[in-house]
């Protein structure tokens, strides 16, 4: 029986420098019924060259230009003209494991559809890597490992961009790549979330994703942190958000006075509350901090969580986990 075909959707622009490492990956694929849709997205460099050069020895491969512009206008031209069952991305500066297509593949066909198939990834770099990078991987890695990205969905992009897997009709249910809003990949995930795909669970690395000083996620300012903040607001006050209950914002550093002036711009009312006594009686951005203990008080409230540190996230786990209350649905980490 022949396998389903596999749609590899490949946006590239300026990557000379490692498209043709990225290409020979995919041509040495131990899943053998694939195509690839290469998008050249306005390169002046000589990236299209490679392509063709690819293309010209391999007839799975197929390169176009973008009919429009940028990363999601690529990723369109790229969809429409696939015919996989079964469809991925690819970032073009990155490296395939050569039995990734084949463990996403068996994956998807071994849990059918309404799930998402995943795998681990691996940083690397000419130089070394930021604890940044260190710690979203192994971060990362513990929830695809599990199969339990979604649950921390409000912290961060929960699914690699490059390292995901779908039935085509599942994908068609989230309108492919129509949305433009960018992070894209961020969100992507939502959606994917929305609609109540399921996570396979995978613990082997099959993706190595470079990191370099030019690379678009460090440049582009669609990736800026202020992007992800108010794409996950926006989700949260669509998918997550009780207007019967009381919001309140944990956390007063850089990220909470984000999270506040975000929602102050949106018209959403809320008690902000920390347990900074230089902070706590102050006025910012319109609301008067409050001590956290004033949360004793109310019975019916959501929380939105912008405190990074550890100790202090384990505190109020289980001071949440006292009052009965339930992650992703009472109580949200955004960090």
């Amino acid at each position: 029986m022949l396998k389903k075909k596999v749609s590899i959707l490949i946006p590239f622009k300026n990557t000379e420098n490692y498209l043709n490492e990225c290409l020979d990956s995919i041509v040495k694929q131990s899943y053998l019924n694939w195509e690839v849709i290469c998008v050249n997205d306005h390169s002046i460099d000589s990236s299209l060259e490679i392509a063709n050069k690819f293309a010209l020895s391999n007839p799975k491969i197929k390169v176009v230009n973008n009919k429009g512009n940028g990363l999601i206008d690529a990723l369109q031209t790229a969809y429409n003209l696939s015919t996989g069952d079964l469809i991925t991305r690819m970032d073009s500066d990155d490296i395939m494991l050569s039995n990734k297509i084949s463990s996403m593949a068996e994956d998807l066909l071994n849990f059918g559809t309404g799930h998402i198939a995943l795998g681990m990834v691996k940083y690397f770099s000419e130089k070394e890597l930021g604890n940044g990078y260190k710690n979203y991987e192994t971060w990362l890695n513990s929830l695809t490992s599990k199969g339990l990205n979604f649950n921390e969905i409000y912290k961060e992009c929960v699914i690699p961009s490059p390292c995901w897997m779908v039935h085509r009709e599942d994908l068609e249910k989230v309108n492919n790549f129509e949305s433009k809003i960018y992070p894209e990949d961020y969100d992507l995930a939502f959606r994917f979330y929305q609609i109540g795909l399921n996570c396979i669970k995978s613990n082997k690395v099959l993706h190595m994703w470079r990191d370099y000083p030019n690379r678009t996620s460090r440049t582009n300012p669609n990736y800026a942190d202020n992007s992800f903040l108010k794409l996950k607001i926006n989700y949260f006050l669509k998918l997550s958000y009780n207007e019967n209950k009381k919001l309140v914002v944990w956390g007063a550093g850089k990220k909470g006075k984000k999270v506040a002036h975000i929602l102050n711009e949106l018209r959403v009312s809320f008690l902000w509350v920390c347990d900074n006594p230089k902070k706590i009686g102050k006025k910012i951005y319109e609301n008067y901090l409050e001590d956290w203990q004033i949360i004793s008080n109310l019975s019916n409230y959501q929380s939105i969580i912008t405190i990074a540190n550890p100790e202090a996230q384990n505190f109020i786990k289980s001071f949440f986990k006292k009052k009965n209350k339930v992650e992703l649905v009472d109580y949200f980490f955004f960090c």
